[in-house]
């Protein structure tokens, strides 16, 4: 069985949304099985909760150094000004221990998005991701063309041959749309189907 995490940040809810989808991709996949883990809050909670923020998510919060663990992690952050959030670093820079021990060398990685805007960072926030995953000798997945919701031009959609991603709106009001939602189970899918494969 091989284990993939699929490691997010939500601050509203539309990160973790996709984190659902992606996941339901990986399982979908004989013979592997998604863990679906958040990485810390560095907000307050009194802060969170007077923002609106979305503090009841159930996913459990993950370890640095449990991430050797995993036989494969797609990420998913909201993107802060065309970067990853600020949660998402803070958790990445604490695995120097792994970086050390090349205990990430050879794993699969993938990451999926969320922005407020359609052309606010999804493809910068994935690329400058890859950064970090490189580093640590990751073996870096995107979301191929063969998802055909990628070129989809009658509506407005996420979506990038680096990875899902979803548009939340300047408000946040809008949720990640089927299409959206398909391009995570997608990528999901891919990257359980190629961990399979370097498993074996």
């Amino acid at each position: 069985m091989a284990r993939i995490l699929i490691l997010y940040y939500s601050g509203y809810g539309h990160t973790e949304i996709m984190a659902g989808a992606v996941a339901d991709g990986v399982n979908a996949v004989e013979g592997c099985e998604a863990v679906v883990k958040r990485v810390p809050e560095l907000v307050p909670d009194e802060v969170a909760a007077g923002s609106g923020m979305k503090v009841d998510q159930a996913a459990p919060f993950a370890s640095p150094d449990e991430l050797a663990d995993y036989d494969g992690i797609i990420f998913g952050t909201p993107t802060r000004f065309g970067n990853m959030a600020a949660q998402m670093r803070n958790f990445l820079d604490q695995t120097g221990g792994l970086w050390a021990r090349g205990a990430l060398i050879g794993k699969p990685a993938s990451v999926f998005v969320s922005t407020a805007s359609q052309h606010g960072g999804q493809e910068t926030t994935i690329t400058s991701f890859h950064t970090t995953l490189l580093h640590h000798g990751m073996i870096v997945i995107g979301l191929p063309y063969s998802f055909a919701g990628n070129t989809i031009m009658s509506e407005i959609s996420g979506g990038t041959p680096y990875g899902a991603s979803t548009i939340a709106g300047g408000d946040g009001s809008r949720m990640p749309s089927e299409n959206e939602l398909a391009g995570a189970r997608f990528q999901g899918e891919h990257v359980a189907r190629i961990t399979l494969k370097l498993t074996a």
